[in-house]
């Protein structure tokens, strides 16, 4: 894990995780990706972790006033139920089959999330139970492989909230997922003691990217942002569902 390819895709990793918590939902998804392309996926998700939780706390304070307490209350008991499933069944479930279900499930979402915008879809209330389940899904694929955008944005994006509370409840939610993926990262081995020191390297720059991505949220036009999130969600699923099936 060293050399100029590697710093280089690690720094770019840094970055979209950075601008992920900034506001902008799915970048951060391409992190672990990105990094894989010189080591395997399970060894970037470990890598990163600390990266994303350190990210998360810059993003808590940059979208403390910015977010849905009732889309948070209902999404993260089921967020806690979906990390605490992907510890229990770590051994058992095939990561690469998980990646093509993510895929699919968000290649189905952002198709029908563009034809509803050409109709013009009222927004929808938060309810519950679908929120209970997404956040389960979310939580379970967090945990898997750090992709639980799609599920996430599959409960959230027909909710027609403003971008600023959109991007800060996305914040939070994630921040508290990453936070409580910590301890059974760490006890099934996937946070490597002896990359801290590259990883301290990385915070900085993840850390700076988060308020580039602030800026940048604030600076884009509310349309013009969900369609960038929509098309975004479209063209990671389909990556991660070639990733899948490579796997396969």
């Amino acid at each position: 894990m060293d050399g100029a390819m590697f710093w280089t895709l690690a720094v770019l990793a840094a970055v979209l995780v950075g601008m992920g918590k900034g506001g902008m939902p799915v970048v951060g998804m391409l992190s672990v990706p990105v990094l894989a392309l010189v080591m395997s996926p399970v060894t970037a998700a470990g890598l990163l972790l600390p990266v994303y939780v350190v990210s998360d706390m810059f993003g808590l304070y940059a979208y403390r006033h910015a977010f849905d307490r009732r889309v948070l209350a209902i999404l993260l008991p089921g967020a806690t139920l979906g990390v605490v499933a992907g510890y229990l069944t770590a051994s058992v479930v095939s990561e690469a089959w998980v990646t093509v279900l993510i895929g699919l499930i968000g290649v189905v979402f952002a198709l029908n999330l563009l034809i509803r915008h050409k109709t013009h879809a009222a927004p929808r209330r938060a309810e519950v139970a679908p929120g209970l389940f997404w956040g389960g899904v979310t939580g379970f694929t967090s945990f898997v492989s750090h992709s639980g955008g799609p599920p996430y944005q599959v409960y959230t994006m027909p909710l027609g909230m403003q971008k600023a509370v959109f991007a800060g409840t996305s914040t939070i939610a994630f921040a508290y997922i990453n936070a409580i993926k910590l301890i059974p990262y760490y006890m099934l081995g996937q946070i490597n003691l002896h990359s801290l020191e590259k990883v301290l390297v990385l915070m900085p720059v993840a850390a700076v990217s988060v308020f580039a991505g602030v800026r940048l949220v604030k600076w884009l036009p509310e349309k013009l942002f969900f369609q960038l999130v929509t098309w975004a969600l479209l063209l990671v699923s389909i990556k991660l569902i070639w990733d899948g099936a490579k796997g396969l």
